[in-house]
């Protein structure tokens, strides 16, 4: 009998501190319009003081296990998606399974704003392949401590935030198939240099914001996400016989509503099939598209037997595209986080 993976559960959290446009204004040459006007971002939400990673990881993934009726015992696997982990090492995974109470094989992903695109294929890899029943997947980013806020460019794009999805085995088919793509050549068209074996942490380093997010060249990454995204798209639509036609909801990273309403054009899907949840969240890197789908879930926006499509962009640079048939009930009403 073939295996199959599904996504049963859902979950997400924004921490309290929402940190509106106008606060940028003293900071930077900006404006709540300029900002509006470019990114479709409002506000985005920062982490208090003394909250990390995981432990927003923490919280998504409770949310997301009561949603499925799992219990923390029956996790096999905990894959997240980060790149502001709570330490260099061990993996943000080790400290969200320390904080659940289970023992179970845990590590991180990196690719950055791709990284649910790859901790969603390798979940369903490890489904369907028999390995693990449960997989509890995160993408978890306390983006607001790698910012530089004297760099308009990138400080008012990114917020924090978790999102997390329960995948397990299921006898029909949900998740059908991913594609993910990777271009090292453009490693430092969006990268933080310091902090790894190329640059280790110093004082200068320091001193030179060398650890916090660069990204020299905003307009090629701008051109590259909508090519990549549409494209990823297409290949993974294709390959399991379907056309843009045949998609009920597609859910992109929430980099840039530009961005997103591009993709959406490109693969000819009208607005209204697409989530654009990026007002009030800002991007939140390998967050965002569980966030995103979280939200749209709650909201009633995904029926059983919808086709959904995730896509997502970050640096690398990484891309991916997730296509699945919906097979979780309606929501509750419970409001999402």
């Amino acid at each position: 009998m073939t295996r199959h993976a599904t996504i049963t559960g859902v979950g997400s959290v924004l921490p309290s501190n929402r940190v509106p446009n106008t606060w940028f204004e003293d900071k930077v040459d900006t404006t709540d319009a300029w900002i509006r006007d470019r990114t479709g971002i409002e506000a985005r939400h920062f982490a208090e003081d003394g909250v990390v990673t995981s432990d927003l990881a923490f919280d998504a993934a409770t949310r997301a296990l009561e949603t499925a009726g799992v219990s923390p015992a029956q996790i096999d696997l905990i894959v997240c998606a980060t790149v502001t982990g709570d330490t260099p090492f061990p993996s943000t995974a080790v400290w969200v399974q320390q904080k659940l109470g289970v023992s179970c094989p845990a590590f991180d992903v990196n690719a950055v704003c791709a990284g649910f695109s790859y901790g969603l294929a390798t979940a369903t890899g490890f489904v369907e392949a028999g390995m693990a029943d449960t997989v509890l997947l995160i993408g978890a980013e306390v983006f607001s401590r790698i910012l530089n806020f004297t760099d308009r460019q990138t400080c008012v794009l990114f917020g924090d935030g978790a999102g997390a999805a329960i995948v397990q085995a299921a006898d029909r088919p949900g998740i059908e198939g991913t594609v993910l793509g990777a271009d090292g050549s453009a490693t430092e068209i969006l990268i933080m240099p310091a902090g790894g074996s190329r640059e280790p942490a110093t004082p200068e380093t320091a001193a030179a914001g060398r650890h916090r997010v660069f990204m020299p060249n905003g307009r090629e990454v701008f051109k590259r996400a909508v090519t990549e995204m549409a494209a990823a798209c297409r290949e993974v639509l294709e390959k399991n016989g379907h056309t843009a036609d045949d998609v009920d909801l597609l859910i992109p990273h929430q980099a840039n509503a530009r961005i997103m309403t591009a993709v959406a054009e490109r693969l000819h899907i009208p607005p209204e099939k697409a989530v654009i949840d990026v007002a009030e969240v800002g991007n939140t890197s390998a967050a965002s598209i569980p966030i995103a789908l979280d939200h749209a879930y709650r909201a009633g926006r995904m029926h059983e037997g919808d086709l959904v499509v995730f896509t997502s962009f970050g640096a690398g640079l990484t891309w991916g595209a997730t296509a699945m048939r919906w097979t979780m009930p309606p929501a509750s009403d419970e409001p999402a986080a």
